[in-house]
Parts: C-alpha cells; structure tokens; sequence
C-alpha cells in the first residue's frame, strides 16, 4: 500500500470494468485519480464513492479537444500527471469484406489513436518532470486472435508496437511506457463476447486455463499499479502477458 502516494494517475475508459478497477487500486495506493469516460453515471458514482482524491470527467478519449479539457480540470486540483493509464477500448466483429471505412476508423479511434492523443496531452509535463510512466492495455489479441473479432487484432498490435516506439523515444527523459495484455477477464466487453456466442463457449474457455477460471478486473489493475509505481522503475518497452497462462499452451 502506498506505492503511489505522490502520483497523479490519469485513467482512460475508468467507469466500469479494468478502467473501474484500476481507478480504485491506484486511489487505495494513495495516488490522486483522475478519469475520463462517456458513461456519466457509472463514472459519477464511481468519483463520488471514492471521495475527493478521485475526480472525473465525462469526455470522448478520440477527440483531442475532450482530452485537453479533461487534463485541464484534474491537473488544475491535482498536478502534472504522472502516471497514463490507456484502457479505453471498445470490440469489433466486422466482416473483413463488408466492412466499411468509416467502420475501420472508429475502431482504431478508439482502441489505438485515443492512446496517442492521451500520450501526446500528457508528455511534455512528464518530460519537463523528467517523471513518468504510461501502461497501454493491449489484449492477448496481438498475438492470437477469435475468428469473427476483425480487425480487433490489428488495432491492438498497432497499440502494442506505439508502445515500444514511445518506449524507445521517451527512455532519454526517464519515462516509462509498458503495456499490458490482458486475456480474458470478467469485463463487459468480455460478457458481450460471450452473450454473441455459442452458450456453451464459456465452459469451453474455462476448461483452456490451467487455472481454470478467468481474470477479475482487480487482478488486472494490480499488475497495472505495480507498472506505473516506482517499483518497476527499469521496466519499459515491455508488454505483460497477463492471461492465466491461456497462451502457454498449445491446443489440444
């Protein structure tokens, strides 16, 4: 506890689910919270359970404008940002032929160019701080994917190599930049998966872990903390597989 106790961590998508979970794991770390979301109630509750360390701000993570107005509210109660969580994300089941481009763009809006615009608000106090780390939730999908989950995949390899990119220009100004890949955890994107699905699909995925059972979103934010604190301070360019093992295995 108390890993975070001078941050200012900045949540993309932290009304519900990984984003929720982590906006509560890094307020009991002792860090100042803020969030951005377009779910007004879910993330109004949320900011208000947690109390006054915990801000929020409804806006769309794909439009640079919402972003600054965002930064420029919790920045102005909280400090520079320190820490950049970019979880917002939404799925995709598009058919790779009928799909259309305005189709394709609003998925990589907002599971790759929202990770940029947040980035690209919050560097230049972290570089004048000489101070920063930013975790990119990216998903096992970089490196398998489900059939019918077009193009999910890519935008979550793209998120993947920005990372390592931002990883390598930012290292000379001490700021971190990891991602992390979750497999599955028990999230709305998760339950709309399975809702779309064969009925007995759950069971099947269940009896694939070696654990078997999937994530909680608490499990996943722990990892996240643990990458925007102090204690990984010679982690960067790196992406955490956190999966319950689901991809050490072949089929079979």
């Amino acid at each position: 506890m108390g890993r975070l106790d001078t941050h200012h961590i900045l949540v993309t998508g932290g009304s519900r689910g990984i984003g929720a979970a982590t906006v509560e794991k890094a307020h009991a770390e002792g860090a100042r919270v803020s969030f951005i979301d377009l779910l007004p109630d879910e993330g109004a509750d949320l900011a208000a359970r947690l109390g006054p360390k915990v801000h929020f701000t409804r806006a769309d993570v794909t439009r640079a404008a919402d972003i600054a107005r965002a930064l420029s509210e919790s920045t102005a109660t909280f400090g520079p940002v320190t820490g950049l969580v970019n979880n917002a994300g939404r799925n995709s089941y598009a058919d790779p032929v009928t799909m259309t481009e305005e189709q394709w763009d609003a998925v990589f809006a907002v599971d790759l160019k929202s990770a940029w615009l947040a980035a690209r608000a919050v560097l230049p106090g972290m570089i004048a701080a000489r101070r920063g780390a930013i975790v990119n939730i990216a998903s096992v999908h970089a490196d398998m994917t489900y059939p019918g989950f077009f193009p999910y995949a890519a935008a979550k390899s793209g998120l993947v190599g920005m990372t390592r990119s931002l990883a390598l220009d930012m290292g000379p100004h001490q700021i971190r930049v990891n991602a992390l890949s979750p497999g599955y955890t028990e999230t709305a994107l998760v339950a709309e998966f399975f809702a779309k699905s064969d009925p007995a699909l759950r069971e099947r995925v269940l009896d694939t872990h070696p654990m078997h059972r999937i994530a909680t979103p608490a499990e996943i934010a722990a990892c996240i903390c643990f990458l925007l604190s102090d204690e990984a301070s010679f982690v960067t360019g790196a992406n955490w597989i956190v999966d319950g093992g689901l991809t050490a295995r072949f089929a079979g």
